[in-house]
């Protein structure tokens, strides 16, 4: 009980600033609790605990212009993203990924990278069931689209975040519609809609187009009789609007809702009263107040920035300093160590000058002792071609007397064989003539023969000796192998958002509110337009490059003519 007195005597603190506004509804019942009265004396459930919704009964026609004060605007935020996640009002998928972008940047403030990692929005319910079903998208795609949308309202205060939600909520065609089951004088069943700009008749399938309204400047009277309720228009040549609602307690809260959207109507038609004015100049003067205030923190968040970076700046430059110093440091040990070692190479140069110098020096003498053993060489080599000339003229000579002994030795040898011949002929006369005479052949002696069958035998002989003669070659043999080696501001982006995940829809998982807004928005229809009229290939061209291998032996030639350059 204390805490309903508590809930009631707040319920008056409101009341008595914007009380046209907030009512208290029942979780278990149409109907609303009036102010006037003790909660427990009205006709509630009498079960504990009494679970109360405290809501705005009636919604504003232009959010900005007629929610006065910072803490109206909060609550009624926090109602309509209720109303809006809970699916009692339909809302398109691209326009519930910017609200819920809004949604975000009231709760967090401004985006920032290093504190909204990645997953900081999975607890939170920011989207319908009805939108996350309808797409092939993962909580991370869902998230990743709502951070880039909340990245791009840096800057906006909370309450600049909740008044951009309203705006564009209250464009949507269920936005503060109250629907309740009705039928016409023939008896068919249609929903009757009761909001700030009129009456809508609606069918029950569709609660998004209404298929008659009757705005209320064209209204004259509403009225209802048990079940039946009437609505007379403006023009007296019209018929009067007839229906059954299902209980007498409807009847009671439809013509309640009538009678306060009605009057709000007029009231924002006429000139604001007194209290009104004060509460918009105070509202007008906190909000002038905020705007500075928040002008002043972001001069200071400026400046704190600039000095952030400044000093960032410093830090950067001193390490810098900090690393030419190092690094000069570095430069001078590494020019005193080359100092040092040129001092050392100094040193070794001039030893070996004097080296080198004394090298000279014998070669100097190396080369006096070469030059006189050239000289003697020459006069050795003249020595030895004079040698050569005459053992050539020698060889020459000898040669032609072998040639001249061989001639000589074979006239012998024919002359030897013609002796021969002579003396078997001699022998062979001579034995005819001693089978024919009587005389003995013992009496026959050598030097008795003729002189032209006597002859002398004695051996020939001939010594030749060829003298070698040495002759010294040298042969270069030279190889080489060579070779080669060798990265409309708000609806465009609506329209954007939608652009963007069209492709991830499930059109089997269309609801009818969902194929409604679409036959809507390719009709171009509006809610102000429905109550005005009821694809590697980069080719590249290698060029092959063929290496041949060349072996090449020389042999030399000037010794031996009969060898060759063989080229492979």
């Amino acid at each position: 009980m204390a805490s309903v007195l508590a809930s009631k005597m707040g319920l008056n603190s409101l009341r008595r600033r914007q009380a046209k506004t907030f009512n208290v509804r029942i979780v278990t019942m149409d109907a609303d609790l009036e102010f006037s009265c003790e909660v427990l004396d009205q006709d509630v459930p009498k079960e504990e605990p009494i679970v109360l919704n405290f809501l705005a009964k009636f919604y504003p026609e232009n959010a900005e212009e007629e929610l006065v004060q910072d803490i109206t605007q909060h609550l009624f935020f926090l109602q309509v993203k209720k109303k809006i996640l809970e699916e009692e009002v339909y809302c398109p998928p691209e326009a519930s990924v910017l609200l819920a972008s809004y949604a975000v940047q009231a709760k967090y403030g401004d985006y920032d990278p290093s504190v909204h990692k990645p997953g900081f929005l999975a607890q939170e319910e920011l989207l319908p069931k009805r939108v996350i079903n309808l797409y092939q998208m993962t909580a991370e795609m869902w998230e990743e689209r709502i951070t880039a949308c909340y990245a791009e309202h840096r800057g906006r205060t909370r309450d600049e975040a909740e008044m951009e939600y309203l705006k564009i909520a209250q464009d949507l065609e269920m936005y503060g519609v109250n629907y309740f089951f009705i039928r016409n004088k023939k008896g068919t069943d249609l929903l009757l809609g009761v909001d700030a700009l009129g009456l809508h008749i609606y069918d029950p399938e569709n609660k998004l187009t209404p298929k008659i309204s009757f705005p209320w400047n064209e209204i004259r009277n509403i009225s209802y009789s048990d079940k039946e309720f009437a609505i007379k228009p403006l023009d007296k040549k019209a018929d009067v609007f007839k229906f059954n609602s299902s209980k007498l307690r409807v009847n009671k809260l439809i013509l309640q809702l009538c009678i306060g959207n009605h009057d709000l109507f007029m009231r924002r038609h006429r000139v604001d009263s007194l209290e009104v004015q004060q509460m918009k100049a105070q509202a007008r003067e906190e909000k002038a107040r905020k705007q500075m205030e928040r002008q002043r923190l972001e001069r200071e968040k400026h400046l704190r920035e600039e000095a952030e970076r400044a000093r960032d700046e410093l830090e950067r430059r001193l390490i810098q300093l900090q690393d030419e110093a190092h690094m000069a440091n570095e430069a001078l040990l590494r020019s005193e160590e080359t100092a040092d070692l040129l001092a050392e190479k100094a040193q070794i140069a001039e030893e070996e000058a004097k080296l080198l110098a004394q090298k000279a020096a014998e070669a100097e003498q190396e080369i006096q002792r070469i030059k006189v053993t050239a000289i003697r060489s020459e006069e050795e080599k003249r020595l030895i071609e004079q040698k050569m000339l005459e053992t050539e003229m020698l060889a020459l000579k000898m040669a032609e007397e072998s040639e001249r002994r061989a001639k000589e030795a074979d006239q012998l040898k024919q002359d030897l064989q013609e002796a021969r011949e002579s003396e078997r002929r001699a022998k062979y006369k001579l034995l005819e003539i001693t089978s024919k005479s009587p005389y003995s052949a013992a009496s026959l002696s050598p030097s008795a023969l003729p002189p032209d069958l006597s002859f002398s035998t004695e051996n020939l002989s001939f010594d030749f000796k060829d003298t070698d003669m040495k002759r010294l070659s040298m042969e270069i043999e030279k190889e080489k192998v060579e070779y080669m080696e060798k990265s409309k501001h708000l609806q465009e982006q609506l329209n954007e958002l939608k652009t963007e995940i069209e492709s991830l829809k499930l059109k089997e998982r269309e609801t009818p509110l969902d194929i409604l807004h679409n036959e809507n928005t390719e009709r171009g229809t509006s809610k102000q337009s429905n109550f005005k009229k009821v694809s590697f290939p980069l080719e590249f061209g290698l060029r092959a490059l063929s290496i041949a291998w060349i072996h090449m032996w020389i042999l030399p030639t000037s010794t031996h003519p009969e060898r060759k350059v063989l080229l492979m």
